[in-house]
């Protein structure tokens, strides 16, 4: 084999062979989930006049929107309040499981519906960061999201293990992605779920609420998941258990790749557009939202930073360059890092001062994709200590009505223990696999 062979052979491995990205698919499954739960639970309150029934956008003019996009709500099934409050509870029940990782692949399908539903309904609600998780939900359907950092890694690290594994060390295997390639034990969850969505689309076929593409999809989707359940079953060491996997992870890279696409594209398309702006050109443009009671949360912080003139032309001018540099640095890691680091920090200040949280959740969210794989393990490492020690810290059940003392082991016992769990907390000899669960 040439010398040019052997990184395309090598690339077409890891292409085929492994879900890449297993802790940036991971980070922005839970950061786009946290932001859409966090959203709906704000607006709890609010949300007959946002996305339902007692809304300025009615049910008519919606329904005469959807015909002619030809987009996807569930809320146009019908006008009912009770419909409306199930469709909001799905889409809260949904965000809060995919953020736990709890059977990410029904979750994510869920979560998608659940956002196109009330976007859709509602096309002028929103603050722009809406947009980000309309597209990312579509996207992430197609990701194995949950290597890491879910409840079904931890559940496949206590199958790999055995029964003779401690929920300390299933935590510290799932966080590090051991035992996600193996398959997981017989849940019957996972089938109920599949059956449940059967019988609802199919309901929904049947009154002819859906049609076209959207039709084709959900079934796709449906009936997919069902056949991978049922070889992974039946012959989990077949060949063609071993082609569905080159499938699924060719599905995962190519959701991982227009993710990022799609990130860099938001960056470039907003500051193109930003350069041919008159008020960007002059350096003023920061000073006019700063200005603005909408976006003015603290009035006399806002009134601080807009009195600086210097300070506002660095902001407006730091901001263009950012965002039209950002997708040319991604070939230099050093500052692709240092770009990104001042992204988020921007988005923060976007956050605090001009009173847009959710958007700026949602960007850096977008962002963290880009995120090192380095950084991002010590960042689960750190949450796994401080799990621990919270863990520790709590008394255990009494007995008898005196409390039971936590056992502690030998010091040689104790140091040995402490080697074992450096060494599985450290990096993995190759790219974390993990089947779709139901």
């Amino acid at each position: 084999m040439s010398r040019f062979e052997r990184p395309l052979a090598r690339g077409i491995n890891n292409v085929t062979g492994f879900a890449l990205g297993p802790y940036q698919t991971a980070v922005i499954r839970i950061g786009f989930a946290a932001t859409w739960l966090f959203f709906l639970l704000r607006e709890l309150p609010h949300r007959h006049e946002m996305y339902g029934p007692d809304g300025p956008w009615n049910w008519d003019m919606a329904q005469q929107l959807i015909a002619s996009n030809g987009a996807f709500t569930a809320l146009m099934w019908s006008d009912g309040h009770v419909w409306f409050e199930i469709v909001y509870a799905v889409g809260i029940i949904s965000s809060a499981l995919l953020l736990l990782g709890w059977h990410t692949r029904a979750m994510s399908v869920l979560f998608m519906i659940g956002v196109l539903s009330l976007q859709n309904r509602s096309i002028f609600m929103g603050d722009g960061g809406d947009n980000v998780i309309h597209l990312m939900s579509t996207y992430l359907v197609f990701t194995r999201c949950g290597q890491v950092w879910s409840l079904d890694a931890r559940r496949a690290a206590r199958r790999t293990r055995g029964t003779n594994g401690t929920d300390a060390d299933a935590d510290a295997d799932a966080d590090a992605g051991v035992g996600a390639g193996a398959d997981l034990p017989f849940d019957p969850v996972g089938p109920a779920l599949w059956w449940v969505f059967g019988l609802g689309l199919s309901v929904v076929t049947f009154m002819g609420e859906l049609s076209g593409g959207w039709l084709l999809f959900f079934w796709g989707l449906l009936l997919v998941h069902g056949f991978w359940w049922a070889v992974g079953r039946r012959a989990p060491e077949s060949e063609l258990r071993k082609l569905l996997d080159v499938v699924a992870n060719l599905a995962h890279n190519a959701g991982l790749l227009v993710i990022m696409v799609e990130a860099c594209l938001i960056y470039a398309t907003a500051g193109w557009y930003k350069i041919q702006g008159s008020r960007w050109q002059d350096g003023t443009a920061v000073y006019y939202p700063l200005n603005l009671d909408y976006f003015s949360p603290w009035p006399a912080l806002s009134e601080l930073l807009s009195s600086h003139g210097i300070m506002v032309l660095l902001v407006t001018y730091g901001t263009v360059a950012v965002q039209v540099a950002f997708p040319f640095t991604l070939f230099n890691r050093r500052v692709k890092n240092v770009l990104l680091v001042a992204m988020i920090v921007e988005h923060s200040v976007i956050a605090v001062v001009l009173g847009l949280p959710f958007f700026s959740l949602a960007m850096i969210a977008a962002d963290a994709v880009f995120l090192p794989t380095s950084f991002l393990r010590r960042l689960g490492g750190w949450a796994a200590r401080a799990r621990s020690g919270a863990v520790s810290r709590l008394p255990l059940p009494r007995r008898g009505g005196v409390p039971e003392q936590r056992a502690v082991s030998e010091p040689q016992d104790g140091k040995r223990e402490e080697k074992r769990g450096e060494k599985r907390g450290g990096e993995p000899t190759e790219p974390a696999r993990v089947g779709f669960t139901p």
